[in-house]
């Protein structure tokens, strides 16, 4: 009469009524989900050669501020005071970007999205594989901070261009999966923010 009660409490213990791993509430809740949802939107887009290799290669040009100096050759192609604000913004930009991304990665030491299910085309230029903190974006970040330190007013679509190219960069290290989207939505803030400052010493 009591191998049934007994056979249930042994089915009971197996499978534990908790969730060992319970998602976060609250405000990382929200920036959580916010950052899956769009992760999702660039899944469709991964494994196609063609935005694949885009992404590569645009996220190549932000390393090392590769892209940063061919903008700042772009603007000191005339001679005279512009072609020095332009190598003065140059390393402003530099400077500031990567002590403040240095210092916040070390502070916050957030983990890096998980890229085991990445699914990208093989081939075309190398991407170094992250190993610092994901908050910030570093990429993002001296991107958006290069962007409004070489800003110039009246200069419309210079201006489109720069910012048009800081924004591929963070979207480049969204369909890598190298950041959530959080992370590139504080760089690019935090970027224009120290640029504005650099700005002030140009």
């Amino acid at each position: 009469m009591t191998a049934a009660p007994q056979h249930a409490a042994a089915e009971d213990d197996a499978a534990p009524s908790y969730d060992p791993l319970p998602r976060p509430t609250g405000l990382a809740g929200i920036i959580g989900a916010v950052d899956d949802r769009v992760d999702s939107w660039f899944e469709p887009l991964r494994g196609s050669p063609a935005f694949d290799s885009v992404a590569k290669v645009i996220t190549g040009l932000g390393d090392h501020g590769l892209m940063w100096a061919a903008t700042t050759a772009w603007r000191a192609r005339h001679t005279g005071p512009e072609r020095a604000r332009a190598v003065r913004a140059l390393a402003i930009a530099g400077v500031e970007s990567n002590l403040v991304n240095t210092g916040l990665k070390a502070l916050v030491g957030r983990s890096r999205p998980d890229r085991t299910s990445l699914t990208v085309a093989e081939g075309g230029v190398p991407v170094r594989e992250p190993k610092t903190s994901s908050f910030p974006s570093g990429h993002t970040l001296a991107a958006f901070c290069a962007a409004t330190v070489m800003s110039q007013r009246g200069d419309g679509r210079g201006n489109a261009l720069l910012f048009t190219s800081a924004s591929l960069v963070g979207l480049s290290r969204l369909h890598l999966r190298a950041h959530y989207a959080s992370d590139v939505v504080g760089g690019a803030a935090i970027g224009m923010a120290i640029g504005l400052i650099g700005r002030r010493l140009l």
